[in-house]
């Protein structure tokens, strides 16, 4: 069997070829954004004795507040605060969306300054937003 050295470095050259030309392609360059943020610290404090706000950090770093209801009133737990909270809060994403930033990421936390024993807290809640530069 001979072995034919043209086709033998045709061979070896292709895959060569591949890998160096797979090796040095540019890396692509990172999408650069800027960031928006809004939060909502709702009130569990019995009573309706709480206070209930959503907190937004404009372009000049202004904090602009809208009020919420509490969750909590003299009777207990109001199912129209909440609703009336949630109609906001996806009013307030609804607008940010149509301005062209895109809701990236929402972390929630929940505070008690009596640690487990519960009866006083907040939720709070951050709606991080990003729009490409």
């Amino acid at each position: 069997m001979t072995v034919n050295l043209r086709s033998l470095l045709l061979g070896a050259a292709v895959p060569m070829a591949l890998l160096l030309g797979y090796s040095f392609r540019p890396t692509p360059a990172a999408e650069a954004f800027t960031y928006r943020q809004f939060s909502t610290i709702e009130s569990v404090v019995p009573g309706g004795m709480g206070r209930s706000r959503v907190i937004i950090s404009d372009q000049g770093d202004q904090e602009v507040g809208k009020d919420l209801l509490n969750f909590y009133s003299m009777v207990g737990i109001n199912f129209k605060n909440i609703a009336n909270n949630d109609r906001i809060i996806v009013e307030t994403i609804n607008q940010y969306v149509s301005e062209g930033w895109e809701l990236h990421t929402v972390n929630t936390g929940v505070q008690s300054p009596n640690g487990d024993k519960g009866g006083n807290g907040i939720f709070i809640t951050r709606y991080l937003f990003r729009k490409p530069l």
